[in-house]
């Protein structure tokens, strides 16, 4: 059964905040630093006065740019969820197309930073075995969803059918998976090891 998902509005509101929040913090350190320079060769009032005027232009142009860069990118995000895979639509000039395969997920984590705990949202981070090509550490993102719980929830249930093995060991419950249906597993993780090592 297929799900679609997309940030919720809130998401918005705290994507602008936080670009908000940054600019104000680097143009006040930046500029606090060249007056105490100029201050300190010397430089009379005139010029502090012109580089307070600089640096505040500076930051109202750049959050002007950044609002719209942030509205684009968050209208393309979009969130599909299959049986089989998770799929991630993203990018503005240049689209993305994700998909992470359920069988290579190891966990879904739920990360709530200070700004999601005030706004009530959640980001959900698609763990693999090995496979993440990014420093990050995790094969994708699912950010600014309204109803985290229920989706995380259903995500870590979903892996739990396909790795009944792993699940099981975890959890301490009894094994009841069969020879054959082992076999099939172990056989399905060897072929998706020997795919992405092959390239």
């Amino acid at each position: 059964m297929e799900k679609s998902l997309v940030p919720d509005k809130k998401f918005v509101t705290k994507s602008i905040l936080v670009s908000l929040i940054s600019l104000l913090v680097s143009y006040l350190s930046c500029g606090v630093f060249i007056h105490l320079i100029a201050y300190s060769k010397g430089s009379g009032p005139y010029f502090f006065s012109w580089l307070w005027v600089i640096t505040i232009l500076g930051f109202i142009f750049s959050f002007l740019i950044s609002v719209p860069i942030i509205l684009l990118w968050i209208k393309n995000l979009k969130y599909i969820i299959l049986e089989d895979r998770v799929t991630i639509h993203k990018g503005i000039l240049t689209k993305i197309q994700k998909n992470i395969p359920l069988r290579a997920v190891t966990d879904f984590i739920l990360e709530r930073s200070l700004f999601d705990r005030f706004f009530g949202i959640g980001s959900i981070k698609i763990q693999t075995a090995g496979q993440s090509p990014s420093s990050t550490g995790y094969e994708g993102k699912l950010s600014g969803l309204l109803d985290y719980e229920a989706l995380h929830e259903d995500l870590r249930k979903r892996i739990g059918k396909l790795h009944p093995v792993s699940e099981a060991v975890t959890t301490g419950e009894p094994l009841h998976v069969s020879s054959e249906t082992l076999l099939k597993q172990i056989l399905a993780e060897l072929k998706e090891i020997k795919k992405n090592t092959a390239g």
